[in-house]
C-alpha cells in the first residue's frame, strides 16, 4: 500500500513539475505582446509638401483654402484579434504576427496616413492585451513629433462585434473610436458584445485542437491556443455594477447596442460609435432589417456609417431582396428579379435538377425545389448546408448583387445605407426618428495594415483575401467555413439544425472570399492636423469615404447666407442648390519613398509594406464624371420605398485630362414635392485594375445574359495572383440634409 501510495505520489510530483516545466517553457503558448514601431515621425518636409501640392489643387478647383483633406482608417485589425490572428497562422497562408507595433509604422510609413484608430475585437481583449493596446497606441503618438502639428494621429478603439443567428438577434458590428487615451479619460476596458452567438464564435482549444495548432503552426499554434483560453477564462463583469466600480479583469459586455450606448453614457467619454460591414452576408442573416435599430438608435455617438471597406460595398438599395417578408414577419424565397439570382432559388434548381437526374417524376422533384427553398430560407446564412455535396460553382452568382462597385458579399438589402436613409421610425409623429450619417471608408484588415488601399498588390496581406500557396490543392486551412458533409450532391434538402459549431463555420468562404477588397479610407476637411481638430470635423460630419484612392471631394449647399459644407443639415422651402468640386488622386511611383526606407530598414519594407509604400507622382488620375444620388425619406410609416432612392438622380461629366471637375446644380422638384430630401455625391474616377474590381466570381454567360458557370479568383486561386480587375475608383461624400420648411401636405404631415 505504502508503495503504491508513493508511486502515485511520484508520479504526480512528476506531472506537477513537467507541468511547471511546460508552462515555463512555452509549451502552453506564449503570452501575446505587441512589438517595437519606429520612433521618428515622417520628415517634416514630407508632410508639408504634400500639404502645399494639395493646396495647389485646393486653389485650382477654388474649394476652401483654410481647410485641408486629411485621410485615414478608422478601423484595424492587429493579431491581438482572435480572428485577424487565425487568418495570420501559417497554416492559413499568414505571415504569423501582426501587432499594433506593425499597424503604427504601416500607417505612418508604408500608407502615409494622417491619422487612423485600432478596433481589435472586444470579445478576446483581455486586460493584458487592452492595457498594451492603450500602451502601443500612446507610444505611436509620442513618436509623431508636435502634438499641435503631428506627422500621424493615432486614436484608440475598439470592435463590438455582434453576431445574431436570426434577423432579430443580430444587429452587427461596430466601431467605438475614443478622443483621449489618457488613465481616466478612457474606460478601463472595452465592452464587447458577448450574445450566447457570439461568445460561441472563439472555440474552446481541446487537446485535439491543441495537437493539430501545434502540428500546422508550430509553436505559434500554441500561443493562438493560449490566447482563446485567456479569453474563455475570463470571468465576465457582473451586469449589475457601475461601469467604474467593475473589477479590473473581467470581460464587460453589452448584448444590445442600446446597452452599448448605456455603458458609454455611464462612462461620459467623448465616443463614436460607427455601424460597418451593414449589408455583408457572410454573418448577417437573411432579412436582417436596420429599422428595428433605429428606435434604439443614439444621434449624439453613432453619426457616422462606414459605406465602404475591405468587406466590400453596402451603400446601394436595390430594387430586388434576399428574401420577402410577410406582414407577419415570416419569410419566404423570391423569385429571381432584376438580374438577381436569390440563393433560396437557386437551391431549388439544384435540388430539382439532382431530383430528376436520380429518376425521380417531375411532381416529386418539384415539391422537392419548394421544400429546398424553404429549408434555405429558414436557415439564414447557414442556408448552403441545407444541400450536402454541392460544390462552391454550382451556386454560381446566386445571392451577389448583380451591379453596382464592389458590392458586398451575399448582399442584404435592408442593411445598406441608403436604405438606412431612406426609413423613419414614427412612433412619434411629432418628431419623427431618422438616420442622419456622415459617411466614411475604412479598411477592416486583419493584418495591421492600415489604409491598405493605396496600392493594388499582395492580395493575401493588402486585402482578408487569401490565396493557395505552392503545392496546396485545397482551400488554405483555417478556422473559418465548413466543407461539404456528403460525398455526393443529394436529392433532397436537408433542414439546417444548430448543433453547437462556431458561427464562422457557416461562412461561405469559398465564393466569399472573391469579394474581399483592399480597403477604403476616411477623409476629413480639418482646419488641422491635431486629434482635436481632426475630431471636430468627424463630429461635424465633414467627412467622406473613398475605395482606397485619395480623391478630393467637396459638396456643399448654397446658400444666399453662404455654403454648407457635407454633413450640414438646412431648412429651406425653396429650391436648394449645389456645388461640387473633385479632384483624381495621384498616380503612384513603384517602390517607397527614401525617408521610408531609412526609418524602417530594407528588411521591414518588405515585412510589413510588402515591398510598396504610398508613393505618389506629380499626375492626378482624371474624375470621369459626378454622380448626384437623391433620396426623399419615408414621409409617413408605411409608405413604400419603392421611387423614394434615386441613384443616380443626375450625372455630370468631367474633364478627362485631370486638372478636377466643377459642377452645380439645383433641385428645382424640391418645393412643389414639399418634403425633406437627403443628397449626396460620388465622384467618379478612371477605371483602374484593381483586387477583384468587377465580376470577382468570374462568369460565364449565355446568350440570355444569365451566368452558367463561375471560376471564383479567391481562395482557391494561386498566392500570387492578385485577381486584378477593371472597375472605378471612387469617393461618396457625407450627405446633405435638406429639410422641407413649408406648409406639408396632410398626408404627410408627420414627415
Amino acid at each position: 500500500m505504502r508503495k503504491w501510495l508513493g508511486g502515485v505520489l511520484l508520479l504526480l510530483l512528476a506531472g506537477g513539475g513537467a507541468l511547471l516545466f511546460a508552462i515555463g517553457e512555452d509549451w502552453l503558448g506564449r503570452r501575446e505582446v505587441d512589438g517595437e514601431a519606429a520612433t521618428t515621425a515622417r520628415p517634416p518636409s514630407v508632410v508639408t509638401g504634400r500639404a502645399s501640392r494639395q493646396a495647389a489643387t485646393i486653389a485650382n478647383v477654388g474649394a476652401e483654402p483654410a481647410k485641408q483633406v486629411l485621410f485615414g482608417d478608422f478601423h484595424v485589425h492587429t493579431t491581438f484579434s482572435f480572428d485577424a490572428f487565425a487568418m495570420n497562422l501559417p497554416m492559413a497562408g499568414g505571415a504569423g504576427t501582426r501587432p499594433p507595433a506593425d499597424a503604427c509604422d504601416f500607417a505612418r510609413y508604408c500608407s502615409a496616413l494622417d491619422f487612423w484608430s485600432i478596433n481589435d475585437h472586444a470579445e478576446n481583449l483581455t486586460a493584458d492585451l487592452w492595457q498594451q493596446t492603450v500602451d502601443s497606441v500612446r507610444r505611436c503618438n509620442e513618436a509623431a513629433g508636435d502634438p499641435s502639428n503631428p506627422d500621424l494621429v493615432t486614436y484608440l478603439g475598439w470592435e463590438w462585434s455582434h453576431i445574431g443567428s436570426t434577423p432579430d438577434t443580430h444587429y452587427g458590428h461596430k466601431n467605438i473610436v475614443l478622443l483621449d487615451t489618457e488613465d481616466g479619460a478612457i474606460p478601463t476596458r472595452p465592452i464587447s458584445s458577448l450574445s450566447a452567438v457570439t461568445s460561441s464564435a472563439i472555440p474552446g482549444p481541446s487537446l485535439a485542437m491543441r495537437l493539430g495548432l501545434l502540428a500546422q503552426n508550430g509553436r505559434r499554434g500554441l500561443d493562438f491556443a493560449r490566447l482563446l483560453s485567456k479569453a474563455l477564462s475570463t470571468p465576465r463583469c457582473p451586469d449589475d455594477v457601475p461601469v467604474r466600480e467593475l473589477p479590473l479583469d473581467c470581460l464587460e459586455s453589452a448584448p444590445t447596442p442600446e446597452a452599448l450606448f448605456s455603458k458609454l453614457d455611464d462612462w461620459g467619454l467623448p465616443a463614436l460609435v460607427i455601424p460597418h460591414g451593414t449589408a455583408w452576408g457572410m454573418y448577417t442573416p437573411a432579412g436582417s432589417d436596420w429599422k428595428k435599430q433605429l428606435p434604439g438608435h443614439d444621434p449624439e455617438r453613432q453619426t457616422l456609417v462606414e459605406v465602404y471597406s475591405g468587406h466590400g460595398n453596402s451603400e446601394q438599395l436595390p430594387d430586388w431582396r434576399e428574401v420577402d417578408v410577410s406582414g407577419d414577419g415570416s419569410f419566404s424565397c423570391p423569385a429571381p428579379s432584376h438580374g438577381y439570382l436569390p440563393s433560396c432559388w437557386r437551391a431549388g434548381e439544384l435540388i430539382e435538377g439532382r431530383c430528376l437526374e436520380v429518376g425521380e417524376s417531375a411532381e416529386v422533384c418539384s415539391a422537392r425545389a419548394s421544400d429546398a427553398r424553404d429549408n434555405y430560407v429558414d436557415a439564414f446564412q447557414a442556408g448552403w448546408k441545407t444541400l450536402p455535396g454541392f460544390e462552391p460553382g454550382d451556386w454560381l452568382n446566386s445571392g451577389q448583387a448583380p451591379a453596382g462597385f464592389q458590392p458586398a458579399f451575399n448582399y442584404r438589402p435592408r442593411s445598406s445605407v441608403q436604405y438606412m436613409l431612406a426609413i423613419r421610425d414614427f412612433s412619434d409623429p411629432a418628431q419623427p426618428k431618422r438616420f442622419d450619417f456622415g459617411f466614411l471608408g475604412s479598411s477592416d484588415t486583419h493584418t495591421a495594415s492600415a489604409g491598405s488601399g493605396y496600392k493594388e498588390f499582395a492580395r493575401g496581406e493588402m486585402s482578408d483575401g487569401r490565396g493557395l500557396p505552392p503545392g496546396q490543392s485545397g482551400p488554405p486551412a483555417g478556422l473559418f467555413g465548413g466543407g461539404s458533409e456528403a460525398s455526393e450532391p443529394v436529392a433532397e434538402s436537408i433542414p439546417f439544425v444548430p448543433s453547437g459549431e462556431s458561427p464562422l463555420q457557416l461562412f461561405e468562404i469559398e465564393r466569399g472570399s472573391a469579394y474581399f477588397v483592399t480597403g477604403g479610407l476616411v477623409a476629413v476637411h480639418s482646419g488641422g492636423r491635431d486629434r482635436h481638430a481632426i475630431w471636430d470635423a468627424l463630429e461635424q460630419k465633414q467627412v467622406y469615404a473613398t475605395s482606397g484612392r485619395r480623391t478630393l471631394l467637396w459638396f456643399d449647399l448654397l446658400t444666399p447666407a453662404g455654403s454648407l459644407p457635407m454633413g450640414s443639415t438646412a431648412r429651406l422651402d425653396t429650391l436648394p442648390r449645389f456645388r461640387v468640386r473633385a479632384a483624381g488622386s495621384f498616380e503612384q511611383k513603384p517602390g517607397c519613398p527614401e525617408h521610408a526606407v531609412d526609418a524602417l530598414g530594407p528588411e521591414r519594407i518588405q515585412a510589413i509594406c510588402q515591398g510598396e509604400c504610398y508613393n505618389p507622382g506629380s499626375a492626378r488620375r482624371p474624375i470621369s464624371r459626378i454622380e448626384v444620388v437623391r433620396i426623399r425619406p419615408q414621409a409617413h410609416q408605411d409608405e413604400p420605398l419603392e421611387g423614394l432612392v434615386e441613384d443616380p438622380w443626375r450625372t455630370f461629366p468631367c474633364p478627362a485630362d485631370g486638372s478636377g471637375c466643377v459642377i452645380e446644380f439645383a433641385d428645382t422638384d424640391f418645393a412643389e414635392a414639399k418634403r425633406d430630401a437627403v443628397y449626396y455625391v460620388r465622384a467618379i474616377e478612371a477605371p483602374a485594375a484593381l483586387i477583384h474590381g468587377s465580376d470577382p466570381l468570374r462568369c460565364r454567360y449565355d446568350e440570355t445574359g444569365k451566368c452558367v458557370e463561375i471560376e471564383p479568383c479567391g481562395a482557391t486561386a494561386p498566392v500570387d495572383d492578385d485577381c486584378l480587375s477593371e472597375a472605378e475608383p471612387r469617393a461618396w461624400s457625407s450627405p446633405i440634409y435638406v429639410d422641407y420648411a413649408g406648409e406639408r401636405p396632410s398626408s404627410s404631415s408627420s414627415g
